[in-house]
């Protein structure tokens, strides 16, 4: 597995929809991004936009892996790199948004982010169809974050 950041806009939007059903809100997104993508065989199977919030702060905007080659350690690794890109951008903060519950939010506590506030109703309003996970529909939106530690960056 080879991972590269590169343009967001050259990423396949069918697998930034894996995480994102809104293409308007991708659209939104993409200017001014941070692309990487995790590739095997020059495909991209693992994809992550991550964009400028604040003076040091980042925030995740995307992440997925193909259907295909999830439970494979890919998403996982690929978040390590954004991590250590970021950090060698000079950001020390790092955010994001998911569900209140799911395999996201464990898989994003696993790697040290933290909840820091919940925005109520966030599906319900952003979202024209319901989003559901294990027959729930998700309405509130968890922000979680992660302080990044300075010998994160690589030299």
């Amino acid at each position: 597995m080879t991972f590269v950041e590169m343009d967001p806009a050259h990423l396949p939007l069918a697998l930034l929809l894996e995480a994102d059903p809104a293409a308007s809100r991708i659209a939104a997104y993409l200017p001014g991004a941070w692309g990487f993508a995790a590739l095997a065989d020059k495909e991209v199977v693992g994809a992550c936009v991550a964009g400028l919030v604040g003076e040091q702060t980042a925030e995740i905007f995307n992440i997925a892996v193909a259907p295909n080659r999830q439970q494979q350690g890919i998403g996982s690794g690929l978040l390590r790199f954004v991590l250590t890109n970021l950090a060698g951008k000079g950001i020390g903060r790092v955010e994001l948004g998911t569900g209140s519950f799911g395999h996201q939010l464990t898989y994003y506590q696993r790697h040290g982010f933290r909840v820091h506030a919940v925005v109520k109703d966030h599906f319900l309003i952003h979202y024209p169809e319901p989003l559901m996970e294990h027959g729930i529909q998700h309405k509130d939106m968890l922000r979680l974050s992660l302080v990044l530690a300075p010998d994160t960056a690589s030299p």
